[in-house]
């Protein structure tokens, strides 16, 4: 039997790391949607009330096609989890790893998009917090931000980052004031991060590297040790190394970010618009996407059980706000901007064939239609 995070079946795992496993799953009506378990050791109420506000926050998120829409989430569980919108390719690592590193106006045009993304995000309030070349998706619609939403549990007790497989990779890109044990960066230190990203697509590594996790640590936030720009071609090192400043004070806004980028595509005599197509296909040439692949008979069959689930169970951990001792924490008030207050979802009976308009969730129900439309899509005769 398919395993259940939520209201969402799993269909397999997309890859793990120490803060926890990523899954494709599907909703009642197969939808597909990219789940993240979270690590439950070393959490406290506190850090769980935060993802709890942050998670909230997230939704709220517009104006941008650059970042995974957030879409669930639930901070108490066992193992706190997370579904955001499911983007088919691969990671912008992958990409450098298995082609090379970018011409300078693809990596131009990478670095207009990310910065569209990060300002939309910026905008609601949140930071991203952890960006790096495996959080940049490279979709048949360009590069998607994964994982923002997540800064409650990057801002976990320092101990937790020590995992096998998440401080190596979260170190490299990690801003001087965050290496230096600062918990309370600003939009500056989403900034530094795509500099690191712009400059692992442009020269494949790092401005700081080392065999383990605490030496590099040491030279991200050694003002007297640079970063290492080998490798940039002389049009983009400016910007990289703007990016790249020590202080966050010195490192240019987004939207100079863009400005620059946008010079960069002029003097290549490249419009936005085609830059985005060439860097789309430079970057999508490798097969299918794992959500076309076919539905096995066994994952039918879990969605079908779950279509007819009747009515009583919230369709979102984050519909009702939960009340957490923690969450009265007067500290944790001033790390974010206030909870949105959404009212509890009206339960609903997914088979009736006109679903009661709901206020909270703000997405359709699932229903016997949407399944049947997207099985028609999908050759039922492969197993997962």
């Amino acid at each position: 039997m398919s395993e259940r995070v939520g209201r969402y079946t799993v269909a397999k795992e997309l890859g793990s790391g120490g803060m926890g496993e990523v899954y494709l799953a599907y909703t009642p009506g197969g939808d597909p949607v990219a789940v993240k378990r979270i690590r439950s050791d070393k959490l406290d109420p506190l850090t769980r009330a935060r993802f709890e506000k942050e998670a909230l926050i997230a939704r709220t998120v517009v104006g941008t096609n650059r970042v995974a829409r957030f879409l669930d989430a639930d901070p108490f569980a066992d193992r706190p989890w997370l579904a955001m919108e499911y983007v088919a390719g691969r990671t912008l690592l992958a990409c450098v790893d298995e082609d090379g590193v970018l011409p300078v106006p693809l990596v131009a045009s990478l670095g207009a998009l990310l910065a569209e993304g990060l300002s939309a995000v910026h905008e609601a309030g949140l930071l991203h917090r952890d960006l790096k070349p495996q959080n940049v998706i490279m979709g048949t619609e360009g590069p998607t931000i994964i994982d923002f939403g997540l800064g409650a549990f990057a801002d976990a007790a320092k101990e937790s980052l020590s995992h096998s497989g998440m401080i190596v990779g979260t170190v490299r890109c990690m801003p001087p004031e965050q290496a230096s044990g600062n918990p309370k960066v600003t939009t500056e230190a989403d900034v530094y991060a795509l500099g690191t990203v712009l400059l692992y697509a442009a020269a494949r590594h790092y401005p700081y590297d080392g065999a383990a996790w605490e030496a590099i640590a040491v030279q991200v936030a050694n003002p007297d040790i640079g970063p290492d720009l080998g490798g940039v071609p002389d049009e983009l090192r400016p910007l990289i190394a703007s990016t790249l400043a020590h202080l966050p004070k010195d490192r240019p806004t987004l939207d100079a970010v863009t400005e620059a980028c946008a010079d960069l595509l002029n003097v290549a005599g490249l419009a936005p618009a085609h830059a985005r197509l060439a860097l789309i296909s430079r970057t999508t040439t490798h097969g299918t996407p794992d959500a076309a692949q076919a539905l096995s008979p066994s994952f039918e069959r879990m969605l079908a059980d779950q279509i007819r689930i009747e009515a009583g169970d919230p369709d979102s951990a984050l519909d009702g706000l939960r009340t957490s001792p923690a969450s009265e924490d007067p500290d944790a008030e001033d790390e974010q901007p206030p909870v949105l207050i959404q009212e509890p979802a009206e339960p609903i009976v997914l088979e009736q064939a006109v679903p009661k308009p709901r206020r909270s969730s703000g997405r359709p129900p699932a229903s016997k239609r949407v399944a049947d439309e997207l099985r028609a899509g999908y050759a039922v005769n492969a197993v997962l």
